[in-house]
């Protein structure tokens, strides 16, 4: 392996200067060892001198994340220590271990690798995973507020795939949102991982519950009304709101429920309605065909919202106008899913003005039918609306007819 001297970025041993800063890469094996006067990990080796910490990556709200040399492998992993106070809670420690073992049995290209589980030196534990180049999903909103729909649903595509996996086994990640939702940068488009499975709830038969009946894990923002409200009841549509939610954001630049502090948003999702996307996402081109699919995603009724994140997906692409489904999409190049948008997108906007007049016009029928003076008086829809004057001396004239029949046959 080899190291830049300035950032310590680790790199294999084929490459030849440091993608960010332009250093020229040097052997790990003759690189003085990195050091943090604010961590004193860096340029340490940890759970049992395995690990050779370089640098540190990441703070959240559980631990630390560095990049470290697998000694052993000779390979770059990340490693994610929990923050002391996190060290001490039990129920911290066994979700922690819990994201390694549900991990480590859901291999897939689009959730991360997780490696070991292990206790650290200084009274910690450590998740070891495959280090990633890129960013969170988070930090590319911050920085470009609304991403193009062909990027959107290449991402969504991969997104739905690596779920679909964990809910094939009953497992509900419970904590979708755009920081764990991880872009490596490829020729073709990003290539999504899902990180923090810490979160999750296991539904299959006899697994261990870890959250208290009642509680809360997610954030606000993207939880579902089942979540907000901590029922005992939320299964794997808790994370089809997420991803809906996401896209949401995604496309127009505004999650659908907003608040200042917490219990705002939370209240927001359970009394109120998202504005349709096209109205709030309007000066982003966000056509109204998306509108009723984010309506079915973002159903507060679990029973009534879209089943699954493929299907939703599946919602969106149609709603830009794509042919065919998101594991097709989630392989298909950026720049060709731009080109398909574009000749499909005014398809699809036609088909939409088409089927919205056809809605206007039995509206219309139905306020015509409602209209009593657009009848006769005496008929309304072929039943008589009172008994007309003319039908008693019609019914008597009717019945002295066949009286003097019937006389006229007595008397031969």
């Amino acid at each position: 392996m080899k190291a830049c001297p300035s950032c310590y970025r680790l790199f294999p041993d084929d490459g030849g200067f440091c993608p960010i800063d332009g250093s020229k890469l040097a052997s790990t094996a003759d690189l003085s060892a990195p050091s943090d006067p604010e961590d004193k990990r860096v340029g340490r080796a940890v759970c049992q001198g395995r690990y050779r910490i370089y640098r540190r990556v990441a703070d959240g709200g559980t631990g630390r994340v560095y990049q470290a040399l697998d000694t052993r492998e000779q390979r770059g992993v990340a490693v994610k220590i929990l923050h002391p106070e996190v060290a001490m809670d039990e129920i911290s420690v066994e979700r922690f271990k819990r994201e390694y073992q549900l991990s480590k049995s859901l291999p897939h290209n689009h959730i991360v690798e997780v490696f070991s589980f292990e206790a650290t030196e200084d009274e910690s534990f450590a998740l070891v995973m495959e280090y990633l180049e890129g960013e969170e999903l988070r930090m590319l909103l911050k920085r470009e507020k609304v991403l193009p729909p062909e990027r959107v649903i290449r991402i969504l595509s991969q997104v739905a795939l690596g779920v679909q996996a964990a809910h094939d086994r009953k497992v509900v990640h419970r904590d979708l949102k755009p920081d764990n939702v991880f872009l490596c940068h490829t020729r073709d488009g990003d290539n999504v991982k899902l990180l923090d499975f810490g979160s999750v709830r296991d539904n299959s038969e006899g697994a261990k519950k870890l959250t208290v009946m009642g509680t809360t894990i997610g954030s606000p923002f993207y939880m579902s009304p089942e979540q907000a409200q901590g029922l005992q009841s939320l299964d794997h549509r808790a994370d089809v709101w997420s991803v809906a939610a996401i896209a949401y954001e995604a496309l127009t630049g505004r999650v659908p429920f907003e608040g200042s502090t917490g219990p705002a948003i939370l209240l927001a999702i359970l009394s109120q309605e998202p504005k349709p996307p096209s109205e709030l996402g309007g000066s982003h081109a966000v056509p109204p065909t998306l509108d009723a699919v984010m309506e079915n995603g973002l159903m507060k009724n679990a029973e009534l919202r879209i089943a699954t994140i493929g299907a939703l997906v599946d919602g969106i692409g149609a709603a830009y106008g794509l042919v065919g489904h998101h594991a097709a999409w989630a392989t298909t190049p950026q720049d060709q899913l731009a080109h398909e948008i574009k000749d499909g997108l005014p398809r699809a906007l036609a088909e939409h003005q088409k089927m919205a007049a056809a809605g206007a016009s039995l509206k219309d029928m139905d306020a015509a039918f409602k209209d009593e003076k657009a009848f006769n008086d005496d008929i309304v829809m072929g039943v008589p609306e009172s008994r007309p004057k003319w039908i008693i001396p019609t019914i008597a004239v009717v019945i002295l007819a066949l009286g003097a029949v019937i006389a006229l046959l007595a008397l031969r």
